[in-house]
């Protein structure tokens, strides 16, 4: 069994008659960098707010199995980063650090100073009222990590920032999960970019998970292929095996995913004519994690994929 450090079981959320968060059922790993794909309004946000303990569920239920004790001890093992970061604008980003240290109980320089560091931040006298949306984000998730949480909440961390700053944070992010054991959940709308990081993902579409799977298979579904439609799905497999091909997998029984020789369409239409074997349609397909994004939400014509 999976070793989980958050499970939520239909976990529903509704403002007066709008329905945020639908059902929703998604399951983090300890240790993991857990990837929140959707639209503006998706429902992401209410779910960071809900699992942090911002928000109440209307229904449905979440918990922490990788910690001990009260629900509100696991609060306290949270750092979290939803919406825009909540600064004191007259204040400078070692100050802003510093009252939150306080509260936390940690009144060492060092600590403060290393954080601002590690963000890519430098001590300066500037207020924070005054940083570019991009500092305000490295200030945002400085304070998100006051406490040494185990598990981070990241809510478009990325927003705002230029490339050299997104590989910033993107390498920081790694250093963490991969050096202090962070389990982190992150939301954004560069998907190529999340496609970096991120060791499993969940698709949400109008408040409902679309589909949850981890990289390699993500990866799988992205890959350019040859996909096979058709109602003799047992029939075709002896016909590919035939040919010679070896990467090859079985989606349902009506459709099959050929990964090698793509080449070789041509070929393996006359063979399935030749066997006598209905074909609803077969082609060649190709899609990065946006467009295969675009098409499990149904933003782009096309047919939905099936989780």
């Amino acid at each position: 069994m999976e070793d989980y450090l958050l499970v939520t079981k239909d976990l529903s959320k509704v403002y007066k008659e709008t329905v945020a968060v639908d059902n929703v059922n998604i399951h983090i790993k300890k240790g993991s960098i857990y990837g929140l794909i959707g639209k503006n309004g998706a429902g992401k946000t209410t779910i960071m707010k809900m699992i942090s303990g911002l928000a109440r569920p209307t229904s449905g239920s979440f918990g922490y199995t990788g910690f001990t004790g009260s629900e509100k001890e696991a609060f306290s093992r949270i750092g979290a980063l939803i919406e825009s970061p909540a600064l004191e604008p007259n204040l400078t980003a070692y100050d802003n650090i510093k009252i939150k240290c306080l509260a936390h109980g940690i009144g060492d320089k060092k600590y403060i100073n290393d954080l601002i560091e590690l963000v890519g931040l430098t001590p300066s006298s500037k207020k924070a009222g005054k940083f570019s949306l991009g500092q305000k984000q490295r200030l945002g998730i400085a304070l998100a990590l006051v406490g040494d949480p185990d598990f981070l909440i990241l809510d478009e961390p990325i927003n705002g920032l230029d490339p050299q700053g997104i590989a910033e944070v993107r390498e920081m992010l790694s250093k963490l999960n991969e050096e202090r054991g962070i389990t982190i959940l992150i939301s954004s709308h560069i998907l190529e970019e999340l496609a970096k990081l991120a060791t499993d993902y969940a698709i949400i579409d109008n408040g409902r998970i679309v589909e949850e799977s981890t990289s390699k298979e993500l990866r799988e579904k992205c890959r350019d292929k040859i996909v096979i439609k058709t109602p003799e799905v047992s029939k075709t497999i002896p016909v590919i095996d035939g040919l010679g091909f070896k990467d090859y997998s079985v989606v349902n029984d009506k459709t099959i995913h050929v990964f090698d020789r793509l080449t070789d369409i041509t070929v393996l239409n006359m063979e399935l004519a030749k066997a006598m074997i209905p074909v609803e349609s077969i082609g060649v397909e190709s899609s990065d994690l946006e467009e295969y994004f675009l098409k499990v939400t149904g933003t782009i014509p096309g047919e939905r994929v099936k989780s």
